[in-house]
């Protein structure tokens, strides 16, 4: 259970992380438009 949950909290981070970067990739997008 501790094994799983700590791999899935490892997965969450990275996923977190990735969604930040797209996020600004995003807004970058959105700014470089208007």
């Amino acid at each position: 259970m501790k094994r799983s949950l700590r791999y899935n909290e490892e997965q969450i981070i990275r996923i977190l992380r990735e969604a930040e970067a797209n996020g600004r990739l995003v807004a970058e997008v959105c700014r470089a438009g208007h």
